[in-house]
């Protein structure tokens, strides 16, 4: 089966899925999380559930059905069919529709998670220990967790400008980054995600710390020079990008010759069984 379509367990029932390399996500069968939840034996009663759960989910408007895509999975009899399919978001939101005890954890987490984000909204430190702790759960060294946070730091100051002086849209942010990732690194956020085999993960989080620095220098950079160059609108702020990410590709150019070892490394945090590769902390 090809890298980007496989089957995972939950709990001990397959569920398909399929990776999109353009919108780096995975989408899930929901049929097949329907059965699982439902405790269906067979795929025909399990698929007219969910026809039925989409009928009255339109009925009441839900804007979860629309959003809802179809990609072609391989179904039992080996063939490959258009099969209903959701990203992790929606199928949550679907499953706060079936009424199932295998549901109840998911939605007493979910109630769990979005208490949690309102208080954060009123205490945003917590949002800072909520991530400092995860980290750390995960494995990551005090030191590593340091550099990771002051890198946030400076990126929302970048995004903040970017925000106050004309660039509203999400795909101008990522295009922006991307121009500065490139520019610094020598390769795209996409290229650099793919060397570290990661999929739907953030690649801040499996940075080395030379990767980090390497990437709050090209972001400070920007900032820096966007402000001298009073930059506004995306185009301006291209070309601040350019330059901004121009410093720290020097810097590790300079770096690169002076040690000779690369700074762009394949390593990453997956867990053991994810092809986890070595990454110095």
């Amino acid at each position: 089966m090809p890298p980007h379509k496989s089957i995972i367990l939950f709990e001990t029932e397959p569920v398909r899925r399929e990776w999109s390399e353009k919108e780096e996500r995975w989408y899930f069968s929901i049929v097949d999380v329907v059965r699982v939840l439902t405790e269906q034996t067979n795929f025909q009663t399990a698929r007219k559930y969910w026809n039925k759960l989409k009928e009255r989910l339109k009925i009441e408007g839900n804007q979860t059905v629309t959003n809802c895509h179809q990609l072609k999975l391989l179904a039992e009899d080996g063939k490959m069919r258009l099969t209903d399919v959701a990203d992790v978001e929606i199928l949550l939101r679907i499953i706060q529709s079936i009424p199932s005890p295998k549901a109840e954890p998911f939605k007493i987490w979910l109630a769990k998670v979005g208490y949690e984000r309102l208080k954060e909204t009123i205490d945003p430190e917590g949002a800072v220990i909520r991530a400092r702790n995860n980290w750390l759960a995960l494995g990551r060294s005090p030191k590593w967790i340091e550099q990771r946070m002051r890198g946030q730091e400076i990126r929302n100051k970048l995004t903040d400008y970017w925000g106050d002086h004309g660039v509203s849209k999400d795909i101008d942010y990522a295009k922006l980054t991307d121009i500065i990732h490139r520019e610094w690194s020598g390769v795209s956020v996409k290229d650099h995600k793919q060397l570290k085999n990661l999929k739907g993960h953030n690649l801040r989080d499996h940075m080395s710390e030379a990767e980090i620095l390497f990437t709050s220098l090209a972001e400070l950079s920007t900032r820096q020079v966007a402000e001298t160059d009073l930059a506004e609108g995306y185009d301006e702020n291209a070309v601040s990008a350019v330059k901004g990410g121009r410093v720290a590709g020097n810097a590790r150019h300079e770096l690169e010759k002076l040690t000779g070892k690369k700074v762009i490394s394949p390593n990453n945090f997956l867990a053991p069984g994810k092809e986890r590769r070595k990454i110095r902390k």
